[in-house]
Formats: C-alpha cells, sequence, structure tokens
C-alpha cells in the first residue's frame, strides 16, 4: 500500500512541476513560445524530422566525447558532453512548451491561456504514462516535434505580433 502512495505521489508531483515549468517558460519567454508553438503547428512534418535529425547528431556528439573521454582517460572531454546534452534539454524544454500550448489550444479553446497551457501539459503528461505507446510514441514525438519547432522558431521570416503571448 505505501509503495501505490509513493507512486502517485511522484506521478502527481510530476504533473505539477511540469505544469509549473511550462506556465514559467510561457511567462518569462512569451515570443519564443509562441514562435515555437507557431512552428509546431504550421509545419509538424518538418518540424519533426529536424528534431529526429538534430536529436541523433547531438546524441552522436555526446557519444563520441564520452567514448574519447573513456579512452584517453581524460576527463575534460566530459564537459563538451555535458554542455551538449544540456543544450538539448533546454531545447526539448521549449520545445514542449509549444507542444503543450498547442495541445491546449485544441483540447480547450474556450479558456484563459494559463488554462489552456496547464491542461495542455496534464494532458500530454497522462498520456506519455501510457505504457509503450506514451513512453515511446508519444513522447518520443512530442519531445522531437518540441526540439524541431524550438529550432525552426529561430528562422521564422514573419515575426510574430508583439501582442501575441501577453494573454499568459
Amino acid at each position: 500500500m505505501s509503495e501505490a502512495l509513493g507512486i502517485l505521489l511522484i506521478v502527481s508531483g510530476g504533473a505539477l512541476t511540469l505544469t509549473a515549468l511550462f506556465a514559467v517558460t510561457n511567462a518569462l519567454f512569451p515570443q519564443r513560445c509562441a514562435q515555437t508553438r507557431l512552428a509546431a503547428e504550421s509545419m509538424p512534418g518538418r518540424a519533426f524530422l529536424i528534431g529526429l535529425v538534430n536529436a541523433l547528431f547531438l546524441a552522436a556528439l555526446v557519444l563520441g566525447f564520452i567514448a574519447l573521454s573513456e579512452a584517453t582517460g581524460w576527463d575534460i572531454f566530459v564537459i563538451p558532453a555535458v554542455a551538449i546534452l544540456a543544450v538539448l534539454t533546454v531545447g526539448v524544454a521549449f520545445g514542449l512548451t509549444g507542444v503543450t500550448q498547442l495541445i491546449g489550444d485544441r483540447l480547450f479553446p474556450e479558456r484563459g491561456a494559463l488554462q489552456r497551457a496547464a491542461w495542455g501539459t496534464l494532458s500530454l503528461y497522462f498520456a506519455s504514462l501510457t505504457p509503450f505507446v506514451g513512453w515511446f510514441g508519444v513522447l518520443g514525438y512530442t519531445a522531437l516535434l518540441g526540439l524541431g519547432a524550438f529550432i525552426l522558431s529561430f528562422f521564422r521570416v514573419n515575426p510574430l505580433p508583439e501582442s501575441v503571448g501577453e494573454d499568459v
């Protein structure tokens, strides 16, 4: 019984912390999150492929630096590996912020911006907890879609109006 309660607390805590992370990210960087959301909505196939290619490339770099560190015995090569992983984590976090906004906008269009973001986060979180399909399908797809959309958001030709993201 205590193990079930522990799992319930971990799942609930994870949902709350991710909701807070995505809400704060959106509040601090509304333009970047709005551009990421727009890229995920308007070019989902391209965003997914760009996310996949970049994730594979960065993972290969990380593995290369770790292998170089082990082969030479120099721990200095771990620093670039950790830096690349940090950049990848930031990209996925921003990307998932945009994707959760998109999910919230599609599922709950009548709610306020913060409620849409929270419900989008919770919907994605609990969908990702589904065994196998959620773990590997939903989470993998949305993470790569978000990473690609975040990268594409830097190359947008048409900037968003200044009022985008201010209703958070």
